[in-house]
């Protein structure tokens, strides 16, 4: 089959009107998702336990006598542990080790508290502590996402939160044994198989069996991504996630066959997925669209690929690999591979990216599931001002101040000049009181 992919070259003339062009996606607020958001949190705000109820019942064809029952005892994830088959929970556990490893790293670089004494004997400093209660979404039913509990879970528990209560839908009951495995891998504390924007609002609000956190992470559909905007000031958030994005630095050293399909490992998500290659070599882009159309007949998702790929995906030539790597800081994408024989040179060049996979064996899937860094990662273009998912996300810093005697007399002029002059004298009077020391 032939895959009607974009194809561009930086030397046609309207390339710059096909680049944006490409670049568009549609953010704009769904006028209906966001009303009926809007009424479902409020209505969960209102009147808590009872509206929850409702909404699974409708949404999931989940029926319980209470809310309670929606919440799922730990015994119960580990039995869903000890059901997986042997080389799942092996996966399992191999995965969460390295995004552990990874995030203590993490924890050690940035995520302590320091502080110092100037000359005067003045302390200045910053102290880091965990977050008290997070709430991770997971999306669940036929679809298991149990990377989506670890990269959430573990960077979290690193951080050292109190508590960790995720929110997984179970439509009509059915509860994926591997996500809830997950849960018991990464140290989860409380379940409740709610979903949709009524576990959103739950978790931003509380009710009488589900209580009130202080962030919420985590990916989900249209619904969720419109409640957690809306919540977001009554607690954190880690982001608004719009569609996957991969894209593909090749100098033509890396088998078509292997970017063809890294391309399909983005496609398959959803149609508005975004899958681009950057190449200097025209004939290197020829053979990777031979691949696409000769790899995509047998790819069971293969109709999702193919929307994606002709609606946003698209194989560009460019001049040279500086050139790519130009375009590729314009676009900042959420996946960045560098599909070249030698990664290093080009790496300094790149500026905005979620997250960079250096060389040809380096494919975007091992950083979605167990190489070690997260896989919450910027889309959008939001690449150029955000940051993964990661232990700074579920800490708070405070800022430490103890000044001494003699600082206080340093300081003080300074301070009281810039008070008076924003017309705050009782800033300035506060002081100059401490210029002269206490009273003997």
């Amino acid at each position: 089959m032939t895959v009607n992919i974009r194809q561009l070259a930086t030397t046609a003339r309207d390339f710059e009107s096909e680049f944006q062009r490409m670049l568009h996606w549609s953010a704009e607020e769904d006028r209906a998702i966001e009303a009926r958001v809007a009424s479902i949190l409020a209505d969960v705000k209102q009147r808590g336990d009872a509206a929850v109820l409702e909404y699974t019942q409708r949404f999931d064809g989940l029926n319980v006598a209470s809310a309670s029952a929606l919440e799922l005892q730990r015994a119960e994830l580990h039995a869903a542990l000890e059901s997986i088959p042997a080389a799942q929970r092996e996966a399992l556990d191999a995965a969460a080790q390295r995004v552990r490893s990874y995030h203590e790293r993490q924890l050690e670089a940035c995520g302590r508290s320091w502080s110092y004494r100037d000359e005067d004997g003045t302390l200045l400093g910053q102290k880091v502590t965990p977050l008290d209660r997070v709430g991770i979404y997971v999306p669940g039913g036929k679809a298991a996402y149990p990377s989506s509990v670890l990269m959430n879970a573990v960077p979290a528990r690193v951080a050292g939160v109190g508590e960790i209560v995720m929110v997984v839908p179970t439509p009509r009951g059915e509860r994926n044994p591997l996500v809830l495995a997950a849960a018991a891998v990464a140290g989860v504390d409380r379940v409740f198989t709610v979903g949709g924007a009524q576990a959103i609002g739950a978790l931003a609000f509380g009710t009488a069996s589900i209580p009130a956190v202080d962030k919420i992470t985590g990916p989900g559909n249209a619904y969720v991504a419109s409640a957690k905007r809306r919540v977001f000031g009554t607690v954190g958030i880690d982001m608004i996630a719009g569609p996957s994005e991969i894209l593909v630095l090749a100098d033509g050293t890396t088998p078509p066959d292997w970017v063809a399909m890294d391309m399909f490992s983005q496609a398959e998500h959803d149609e508005l997925a975004q899958s681009i290659l950057l190449s200097p070599d025209t004939a290197y882009i020829a053979l990777v669209k031979e691949a696409i159309d000769r790899l995509l007949p047998d790819m069971p998702r293969r109709k999702v690929i193919e929307a994606s790929l002709k609606g946003r995906g698209a194989l560009i030539h460019t001049r040279s690999m500086e050139e790519a790597c130009e375009l590729s800081n314009r676009i900042a994408p959420e996946h960045l591979e560098i599909s070249s024989g030698d990664p290093q040179r080009w790496e300094p060049l790149l500026k905005h990216a979620g997250a960079i996979f250096l060389g040809a064996f380096t494919s975007e899937s091992l950083g979605d599931y167990c190489a070690g860094p997260n896989h919450v990662l910027p889309t959008s273009g939001t690449a150029r001002f955000s940051s993964p998912l990661g232990v700074y996300d579920f800490q708070k810093r405070s800022s430490l101040i103890e000044v001494s005697e003699a600082g206080a007399r340093r300081l003080g002029p300074i301070a009281a000049e810039l008070a008076y002059g924003e017309g705050l004298q009782a800033h300035a009077r506060a002081a100059e009181l401490r210029i002269k020391g206490r009273a003997k």
